[in-house]
């Protein structure tokens, strides 16, 4: 007879990316708390090393997920699953995770930190996010996502000595803490009228219902998808920069990906019940992002209703619940991580000549093509392809969303999400305008660049510009994935 202990001895093979990970991430705190003990002085060639041994430790874990021998199963008593699905999504966040680190080198000798727990921190959010994507568990679902947000609330306090990091901390560990309960009491409420956790339930009550909006409201906080994107405007501002790129750029597709499997799979037959929320908080999402974004200047507080506005274009992906919502799902996510990697590449390398000050208002790149002409094009460039501007890479991603809502009859809001996205140009050229058009004025930003970044925005750059003339192997990929997720 099979025990439970030999079930989960046989399990384990399934996750040994995860395992390598978590390991790995225990080995690297205890030689760091070693060194700090043993070298007091700090250097910022110690925080680097350390960045390294993590890029490193991601890149395996990255080739151990693409040469895993094992395909479709659930484990650990249907608590977790992988497929094609959570392996692909597993490796956008560990790619983008490494590009985010290996963005942060320059950045961390400008603004002198010299700890090393930054890149452990990730690791650990990282190490979270690859639990969360296989959960099928509600308690295995609320324990990632707890491990992946007490790293998160942490990195947006890394800069002790701001009051503003301060505070964009304590605002996000606060209503972090009010989504936490919202998902935990619709878990709660599931497991009191079917008395099981995982996702293999069948029923169709007012109860079951309301359980679910309530999920439903604890996973759209953690994406900042309106009516739940309060937190965000405040916490991209607060937050230091190289952490706002992080909370842009990686853990959404975590969450999205959950998404998909929880609501495209386990809820499927309740589509009707859940569609309409998802619809109306996109739409939601798309205006309250595109009307904010219009008033600001400051950069980040832009970013953050940027991000709002786009994840209402995923959420669409969502509602359509066909193969090809999942697959322009998954595409837009892509091309939307791209596209948010190159742009705050840029921010990342302009600085203010006279004292080294981070540039935080659009109105300060004036004169950017006098001073580097190329890094004005690639900004330039980047933004008229997040609004959707053709022939550029943003384009597609939006036009895919569009042609899925289209094939669930969706016609009012492919209708909606096409206006907005037309009104949202408006504020994505203004910043083209202020980059060419305004008069010069003596901000002089200090624009040199290390190879680093000149290498990320030149791969980004070259796939923004060129996507459109060849599609077919990125759309070959997430078809396939959709297709075998929808079997």
């Amino acid at each position: 007879m099979i025990t439970y202990i030999e079930i989960f001895k046989n399990d384990l093979k399934f996750i040994i990316p995860e395992m390598f990970l978590g390991i790995s991430i225990l080995i690297i705190l205890i030689c760091g708390v070693n060194l700090k003990n043993k070298f007091k002085e700090k250097s910022i060639i110690t925080v680097q090393n350390f960045s390294w041994l993590g890029i490193q430790t991601l890149f395996i874990t990255s080739l151990l997920i693409l040469n895993s021998p094992y395909g479709y199963n659930n484990i650990f008593n249907n608590m977790m699953i992988i497929d094609g699905l959570t392996s692909f999504i597993k490796l956008i966040v560990l790619l983008s995770t490494m590009v985010v680190i290996i963005m942060c080198f320059e950045y961390l000798k400008f603004e002198w930190i010299y700890t090393y727990e930054y890149s452990i921190l990730m690791l650990l959010s990282v190490f979270g996010m690859m639990l969360l994507v296989s959960s099928t568990d509600f308690l295995m679902i609320y324990l990632a996502i707890e491990l992946q947000s007490l790293c998160m609330y942490v990195l947006a306090t890394y800069k002790r000595n701001s009051e503003y990091s301060t505070e964009a901390g304590l605002k996000y560990f606060i209503l972090g803490a009010l989504s936490s309960g919202l998902l935990l009491f619709g878990s709660a409420a599931i497991y009191g009228l079917t008395v099981e956790t995982p996702f293999n339930f069948n029923q169709t009550t007012i109860s079951i219902s309301i359980a679910i909006i309530f999920i439903i409201a604890g996973l759209l906080f953690k994406i900042a998808v309106a009516p739940f994107h309060m937190w965000a405007p405040d916490v991209y501002q607060g937050a230091p920069l190289i952490i706002t790129g992080f909370f842009a750029i990686v853990p959404k597709i975590a969450v999205l990906g959950l998404l998909i499997e929880l609501f495209l799979g386990t809820f499927h037959e309740l589509l009707y019940q859940w569609q309409p929320i998802f619809i109306i908080c996109s739409l939601t999402s798309i205006l309250i992002g595109t009307m904010g974004a219009l008033g600001q200047t400051n950069i980040k507080r832009l970013l953050a209703y940027s991000s709002i506005s786009h994840m209402g274009y995923v959420l669409i992906g969502l509602a359509s619940a066909n193969i090809e919502g999942i697959q322009g799902l998954l595409l837009y996510m892509i091309i939307y991580i791209i596209m948010s990697i190159n742009i705050f590449t840029c921010f990342l390398s302009l600085y203010r000549k006279t004292n080294y000050k981070r540039i935080i208002s659009i109105y300060e790149l004036k004169g950017l093509p006098k001073e580097n002409p190329m890094l004005a094009i690639m900004m330039s460039m980047t933004v008229l392809s997040m609004a959707g501007i053709p022939p550029l890479a943003g384009y597609g991603s939006k036009l895919y969303i569009f042609l899925a809502a289209i094939e669930s009859s969706l016609y009012t809001v492919a209708l909606i999400a096409i206006v907005s996205s037309v009104i949202g140009a408006v504020y994505y050229i203004r910043i083209v305008r202020t980059i060419y058009f305004d008069n010069i004025n003596t901000y002089n930003i200090y624009h040199t660049m290390d190879i680093q970044k000149a290498l990320i925005l030149s791969l980004t750059s070259l796939f923004i510009l060129f996507f459109m003339a060849c599609p077919s192997l990125l759309l070959i990929i997430t078809h396939e994935i959709a297709l075998n997720f929808a079997l």
